[in-house]
């Protein structure tokens, strides 16, 4: 399983990759999608809004269910991956490339402090 150790991650399966100036990108893990199955529709509608760590910010359905997807740190959503409203199969094809999610700007890089290195995330789900 692919699990990139340039990222960190949370216990419910996203990732978040921080770039220049604070902004990061954040998606789900491979492992989340495998456990998903084949996502029908990414919804996220809290463009522009500043949200707290773990705060829901849009939802997946995948064709058995519908998961929340969680902010694996505070801060304002920028942008949402225009790519996924027609083609939400990016989420399984390439999780931590095209299939990104939101980009938004860290509120707190204090806050990636509680995430989960690539290491404690292969343990978390091996677990």
């Amino acid at each position: 399983m692919n699990i990139p150790a340039n990222l960190h991650y949370t216990k419910d399966h996203e990732w978040i990759k921080v770039e220049e100036n604070n902004i990061a990108v954040v998606g789900i893990t491979e492992h989340a999608q495998k456990e998903l199955g084949d996502i029908v529709y990414v919804e996220i509608e809290s463009i522009g809004e500043s949200l707290d760590q773990n705060a829901v910010f849009g939802t997946v359905e995948a064709v058995k269910t519908v998961a929340d997807l969680f902010l694996p740190v505070a801060g304002k959503v920028l942008e949402v991956n225009a790519d996924l409203s027609g083609e939400p199969a990016l989420v399984n094809s390439s999780p931590y490339e095209k299939g990104w999610l939101i980009r938004l700007e860290l509120a707190n890089t204090e806050d990636l402090q509680a995430l989960l290195t690539a290491e404690g995330y292969k343990e978390l789900i091996h677990a």
